[in-house]
């Protein structure tokens, strides 16, 4: 028993450490180096979390960019602006419609300062914002304070100055000082007396923390836990591996190579076995090409690809020429030399080696068919959010479903009787394939033509391109059209085919209003932004906040006997753009939030200075509020434990939460019963 609670102590210590990490998914510190007696800089340096970026000085639409900020100067005066230092991403952001410049894994910050010479004294704090693909923190702040002497020119000057003043002014000067230092004192004691008072000024029992609450009615309410984006990669390569298994390249292959494991050794079990290490390598063989692909490129240099335009260009051209392979224009083989080299190699090998060469000439072999499927796979994984294993993770499941076939079918050689023949609807699914590929491959040019502003891929252009891609696909599935490799038939249409049409046509037809600006919010992860649509009729309807003031709303919603929602967002939140354009656009949604809740609006980069700055302890660090937007980050992070947005949260009158916490999530059915759930518990009340 004892060991079982040392064990779950263990665990608990590890949250707490892994929750703590998550707070805090960006680490600066910062030094004064003085160059010279004249010269002097401030290096801002911090550590970054993976898939998180920190953006830089740079002019930016949305994104708050590094700044350095001055409260107190003296003896000293800045040389230049704030310069980055180290590998700044550059890319196109589609939410913001311009580029951004950001650090990720580590960067640095420096700003440069002329010494004039004598006692200096500078005081002030760099800025910064920080997201990941999910989450925006509020714009966090460094502080620094630094002082010292100078000899410099200055200081020269300064003497022969104070040498032929007047015995009376020096007097006065004297007299002056300390009530100089008098005045300093008293700030840092009005600091000190606004800090004891931080309740007065923010607000009564409204302010007091409920994270305990929250983390009753669901743990994984805090926004700042992101949920991993690895199944569903493993799911796309599991798929990749059984649409793999229908090519004409291995399905044929199949009961060949089990009937011949089952036949060397004599012996079933014995097949058994060799057919299970037959699988076990080709799991081997395809892992091992995910890591290669991760050690070829780097992790940090996968999540740039996907908004990297040539990158982008090179995956369209890439994808283009796969589709053009599928349809039957030409083959993608390797050479046979190759092929035939390890397969001889395998027949003069035994046991486990040979096993393994023959799981490798299989991947040789099959290369026409699984290749362009690995590629368009690999470019996904790469081009998405699941870090430096999801290549790996992405080849774990097609290799998985690739392997699968070949060990079942050994243990119960009584099932290949039962398989679908050989034939040409292996090449059906080829074509099918190839429209597939195509279509992703407008995706990515559509992201370089944003890059660019060519303006050649707008979101109507796109949506046409699409639509006649779906018609053209819907026609090949009935018959009505024919590529090379294509059999003759008799003319009739299975059924498979014809359900199949019927979706692919009917999936062309929904987006045609589209044409018009429908939001087509099945496509609208791939399609252009709407504001790239020339010509758009559609009136959306826009949920607008009741109040943009924490305490304001929440005086009104008690006179009113009204729930609230908070929604703590900010200017540069590109999730939070996505959640209004994808999940308030809902009627349903929109309904419920404009007439069943009082929202309230929180920016926590919200520029608008309080009336006098005070300081505050934010997750056990003391930090200085200076603007209405600190004060809303302060209230997220000490209220309900969140650092990140977008992040949703329902209250009753008195401030306790309805329901669990929301974050990103674009799903609207969720959504809503997080609304619903609100609106129960506080009829219940």
């Amino acid at each position: 028993m004892m060991r079982v609670k040392s064990f779950l102590a263990l665990v608990a210590l590890l949250l707490c450490a892994v929750a703590n990490a998550q707070m805090k998914p960006v680490k600066f510190n910062q030094q004064f180096k003085k160059l010279s007696e004249e010269a002097a800089e401030i290096v801002f340096s911090c550590t970054i979390d993976p898939g998180w970026h920190v953006y830089s000085v740079e002019e930016m639409d949305g994104p708050i960019q590094a700044s350095f900020n001055i409260d107190k100067m003296e003896g000293a005066e800045l040389d230049g602006s704030l310069k980055p230092v180290g590998n700044v991403v550059k890319k196109f952001e589609e939410m913001f419609g311009s580029e951004v410049y950001y650090f990720e894994g580590k960067g640095q910050f420096v700003q440069k300062l002329k010494l004039k010479g004598g006692k200096f004294n500078v005081v002030g704090y760099l800025q910064y914002g920080a997201c990941n693909d999910q989450n925006c923190l509020p714009p966090q702040s460094v502080e620094f304070s630094h002082s010292g002497e100078a000899k410099g020119p200055a200081k020269a000057e300064e003497k022969v100055a104070e040498e032929e003043k007047p015995d009376e002014e020096k007097a006065v000067e004297e007299e002056a000082a300390p009530e100089e230092a008098e005045v300093a004192t008293d700030s840092i004691a009005a600091d000190s007396v606004t800090s004891d008072s931080v309740a007065a000024v923010l607000g009564d029992g409204l302010w007091a923390p409920v994270i305990d609450q929250l983390k009753a009615y669901d743990e994984g309410g805090d926004a700042n836990a992101t949920s991993s984006p690895l199944w569903k990669i493993f799911l796309m390569g599991l798929l990749g591996g059984l649409v793999a298994l229908v090519t004409p390249c291995v399905w044929p292959i199949i009961p060949m190579t089990v009937s011949f494991f089952l036949k060397r050794s004599g012996d079933k079990k014995q097949g058994i076995r060799d057919a299970w290490i037959y699988g076990a390598s080709i799991v081997v063989i395809y892992v091992a090409l995910g890591l290669l692909v991760t050690a070829l490129f780097g992790a940090s240099a996968l999540n740039s690809l996907a908004t990297n335009a040539f990158f982008n260009i090179f995956f369209f051209l890439l994808l283009v020429v796969f589709a053009a392979s599928f349809f039957g224009a030409f083959e993608l083989t390797l050479p046979s030399s190759w092929s035939n080299a390890v397969d001889s190699k395998a027949e003069k090998t035994g046991g486990l080696l040979g096993i393994f060469l023959m799981a490798f000439t299989l991947t040789l072999v099959s290369f026409s068919c699984t290749g362009p499927i690995i590629g368009f796979l690999l470019v996904e994984v790469a081009t998405g959010n699941g870090g430096w294993l999801a290549p790996t993770v992405g080849m774990l499941g097609f290799a998985i479903a690739l392997a699968l076939p070949f060990t079942l079918f050994a243990m119960f050689p009584s099932w290949l009787k039962s398989m679908p023949k050989s034939g040409g609807w292996m090449n059906t699914v080829k074509v099918v394939l190839g429209f597939i590929e195509l279509a992703f491959a407008l995706k990515f040019l559509s992201v370089a033509d944003l890059a660019y502003g060519w303006h050649l891929m707008d979101r109507e252009t796109f949506l046409a391109l699409w639509i006649v891609l779906f018609a053209l696909l819907g026609m090949y599935l009935l018959g009505k059209l024919k590529f090379p490799h294509d059999d003759d038939d008799d003319g009739r249409t299975g059924v498979g085919r014809f359900f199949l049409a019927m979706i692919s046509l009917a999936f062309a037809v929904y987006m045609l209003p589209g044409l018009w600006g429908a939001p087509l919010k099945a496509v609208s992860a791939f399609a252009p932004p709407m504001k790239t649509q020339d010509f758009n009729l559609a009136e959306e309807m826009e949920v607008k906040p009741m109040f943009y003031d924490y305490n304001e709303g929440m005086a009104y919603a008690k006179a009113h006997h009204k729930p609230v929602m908070i929604d703590f967002t900010g200017y540069g939140c590109v999730n939070c753009r996505k959640m209004e354009a994808a999940v308030w656009i809902d009627e349903r949604v929109a309904s419920k939030m404009t007439n069943d809740y009082v929202l309230i609006q929180l920016y926590v980069d919200e520029k608008t200075p309080l009336p006098e700055p005070f300081v505050a302890t934010v997750n056990g660090e003391e930090r200085k509020l200076r603007t209405v937007g600190d004060k809303w980050s302060y209230l997220q992070s000490t209220k309900f434990g969140a650092t990140t947005q977008p992040f949703y949260v329902l209250l009753d009158n008195e401030g306790n939460p309805l329901t669990k916490s929301v974050s990103y999530d674009e799903d609207i059915d969720k959504y809503l019963e997080f609304l619903d759930a609100g609106l129960a518990k506080y009829k219940l009340k």
